[in-house]
């Protein structure tokens, strides 16, 4: 998708509607259209107002200007939303994970019993170290 077609592009230009939250020069944070039912409300998304459309894309400084944004307007939902228990926060790249091809970091609300982001089914035995380090060299030589 390009920029021109961006719906995060539009809201960050202000041509879309959004509740925004939390606006600098380089990102902004707004309320997500999706606020699950039985979960504490509050779902949000920081994004980079430049288009950038995943995290591949995504160059140091404006990386560093997202994750502060995403560690400020995570202290603001504490401080406001006392029935939080606590937060989770991600983001995800490629297709079908990805539904807007516009980098985007969601601060979701949590509380016990929630229902929530079940990452296993059932949790998976630890994985033997050599298999660990093995993982782990192969992506050290990503680092190029």
């Amino acid at each position: 998708m390009s920029a021109d077609g961006c719906p995060f592009c539009r809201i960050a230009a202000g041509a879309e509607p959004a509740s925004v939250v939390y606006e600098d020069d380089a990102t902004l944070a707004f309320m997500d259209l999706r606020q699950p039912a039985g979960a504490v409300p509050g779902h949000l998304l920081v994004i980079p107002k430049a288009h950038t459309a995943t995290l591949y894309d995504l160059e140091p400084e404006p990386a560093a200007r997202v994750f502060q944004a995403v560690a400020t307007v995570a202290r603001a939902m504490r401080r406001a939303l006392p029935e939080m228990e606590g937060l989770s926060v991600w983001q995800s790249n490629g297709a079908p994970w990805q539904e807007v091809f516009h980098l985007h970091v969601h601060l979701m609300p949590r509380r016990r019993g929630d229902g929530l982001f079940h990452v296993y089914q059932v949790p998976p035995a630890e994985a033997e170290r050599a298999a660990l380090d093995e993982l782990a060299a192969r992506v050290r030589a990503g680092l190029g």
